[in-house]
């Protein structure tokens, strides 16, 4: 019976990883036959957890969402990474969650070894979270973005910019990131044929369209940096709207990892809008591309390069 009730555990545990697991695959690693495997399933289904079989090939088991949530298995990692994850949400940027997880906190501590509670305690006391000013975010609308992001699923969404202007966007979400107390959505924006980073406390009525599609490649390292960098695009000091004589892939690829958001203008040009700490620096970038641009705004950026070029002309001048 200890051998039956340590294997129900185990397969519990491969269970609960967010996967579908080939009947096979649990009987290799539980060195027990198909039919055992079968009859395990069969125990925990009667014990409440809601494990669902597919057919097929392909086919295997997997932990679903169920009417109400059975027990929890956690090794001592995850359960000290909760505690200390319960505690800093106590001062979440998530609408709602902070009396939530003090709740669920009170729950986990209470059966955590006291080996595991003092592991928590030294870590949370070691760590001071740095507080921000970001608006609270709905709890369901990083639901849905999540499971859409899982999925790889379409997603359309009304959106309210920093200047007031409002829209409606139809976007495939890639991650979600959270900085500080902001959260932000990476997903590449269908409408525009380009990457853009959306505030989730700006986002509004997220909708799946029930489309999914295949990942795009994300022209960043990964979400994080893609993030940094739009907020530094956000925070440079001169800002520019530019005509580029290149088509919207060509372009992106010659900007490379550069702070650029790009829109299609027709088949052989785009709209960039860029910024950087100084419009040399800006202006050495245009040039860089090696191609005919029209700077659209600021007027200032436009007198800069005719200045710039003035000098460059007179610098190729004999003496």
């Amino acid at each position: 019976m200890a051998d039956t009730s340590a294997r129900l555990l185990t397969l519990l545990s491969l269970l609960q990883r967010s996967r579908e697991w080939p009947g096979s695959e649990l009987a290799d690693r539980l060195g027990v036959t198909g039919r055992t495997i079968r009859r395990d399933i069969d125990r925990l289904r009667e014990l409440g957890y809601p494990v669902q079989a597919s057919r097929g090939s392909e086919g295997g088991y997997r932990l679903a969402a169920g009417k109400a949530m059975p027990p929890l298995l956690l090794d001592d990692e995850e359960a000290v990474a909760m505690a200390v994850g319960l505690r800093g949400a106590a001062s979440s940027a998530v609408a709602g969650v902070e009396d939530a997880s003090v709740r669920a906190l009170a729950k986990l501590e209470q059966v955590l070894p006291s080996r595991l509670r003092h592991r928590v305690t030294t870590i949370s006391g070691a760590t001071v979270p740095l507080a921000g000013g970001g608006d609270p975010v709905d709890p369901d609308v990083l639901s849905v973005l999540a499971g859409a992001v899982a999925g790889r699923e379409r997603v359309r969404f009304g959106y309210q910019a920093g200047d007031g202007a409002r829209s409606r966007r139809l976007v495939e979400p890639h991650r979600l990131v959270a900085t500080g107390r902001r959260w932000y959505l990476v997903a590449f924006d269908n409408d525009r044929e380009d990457w853009r980073t959306f505030r989730v406390d700006r986002l509004a009525d997220p909708r799946p369209t029930g489309v999914r599609v295949p990942e795009r490649e994300l022209p960043a390292p990964d979400a994080a940096a893609y993030v940094e960098r739009s907020l530094r695009l956000r925070a440079a000091t001169v800002r520019a709207v530019v005509l580029l004589d290149l088509p919207l892939a060509e372009a992106r690829r010659r900007l490379g990892h550069a702070p650029v958001e790009l829109e299609p203008v027709d088949a052989q040009r785009c709209r960039a809008r860029t910024a950087a700490e100084t419009a040399d620096w800006l202006a050495f970038r245009l040039l860089s591309l090696g191609c005919d641009f029209k700077v659209e705004q600021p007027p200032e950026l436009a007198e800069h390069l005719r200045e710039m070029g003035a000098r460059l002309t007179r610098a190729g001048e004999p003496r």
